[in-house]
């Protein structure tokens, strides 16, 4: 289940969701607010970095992957632009969401024209020190028209990459809750992060409350809070840090 907010002035969302407790088949109406604060990380610009591709030719990589995007990444937002990150760009899951601009010009079949991407899975086994294992069609987006099967040919790239912002009309950021979610364990998927891009931390609170509690990375951009002796019952708010693209 989903909900997606559009932007507002001063960056608070607002959401009501239905949200089906497995327990007694209990439906509760929620409501988000979401505050973001911003962090800084300094990404280079312009910099080398080695692409190759992987999954279907035309494909998005791999449904599923390790950030936890399942088959969003062949939906109308990802569009299948999206890319695996060797350990510096996947960040153990701290980068999953984040687009950065290819492009590449080591190829007489490269277009030498920008493409944007998001980092959707894990590359672990990537020896470069910045790596991108695109998708079959984002790798092919790089070609000259009529040569993408000629450049998925050639297998990997001397490619420039540099960090931009996310751009997803029509949308702030997307909740997914969780299907194990329940009174005592709630789980949420943040994603599509309209502007500055991957969430860095996030914290949730009752509305009705005044503490702020951590929330955990579970895995990528999979969040959770574990509340064994209280029940969440309430109104939620949200307040995640987003990294700052240069």
């Amino acid at each position: 289940m989903a909900a997606a907010c559009h932007p507002r002035k001063c960056l608070i969302i607002s959401l009501v969701l239905l949200f089906l407790f497995q327990t007694l088949s209990l439906i509760s109406c929620r409501s988000f607010n979401s505050t973001i604060r911003k962090g800084k990380y300094n990404y280079p610009t312009g910099a080398p970095a080695v692409a190759t591709w992987y999954g279907d030719p035309y494909g998005a990589g791999s449904e599923g992957g390790a950030c936890g995007f399942g088959k969003d990444v062949s939906g109308a937002k990802f569009a299948k632009m999206v890319s695996a990150g060797g350990p510096s760009l996947y960040l153990s899951g701290k980068g999953c969401g984040a687009c950065y601009q290819v492009k590449c010009a080591s190829n007489p079949s490269c277009s030498r024209k920008p493409v944007t991407v998001v980092i959707t899975d894990s590359c672990p086994g990537c020896p470069e020190a910045v790596h991108f294992d695109l998708s079959g069609t984002a790798f092919g987006a790089l070609a000259k028209p009529g040569q993408d099967t000629a450049l998925r040919n050639a297998g990997i790239l001397q490619i420039q990459y540099k960090r931009v912002p996310c751009k997803y009309p029509g949308t702030f950021v997307t909740f997914h809750i969780d299907s194990g979610s329940n009174p005592y364990y709630f789980a949420v998927i943040v994603e599509y992060v309209n502007g500055d891009g991957e969430v860095a931390s996030l914290e949730l609170k009752e509305a009705s409350g005044n503490a702020w509690r951590p929330m955990q990375r579970l895995w990528g951009v999979d969040w959770k809070l574990d509340s064994a002796e209280e029940c969440i019952t309430a109104y939620l708010k949200f307040y995640f840090t987003v990294l700052l693209v240069n």
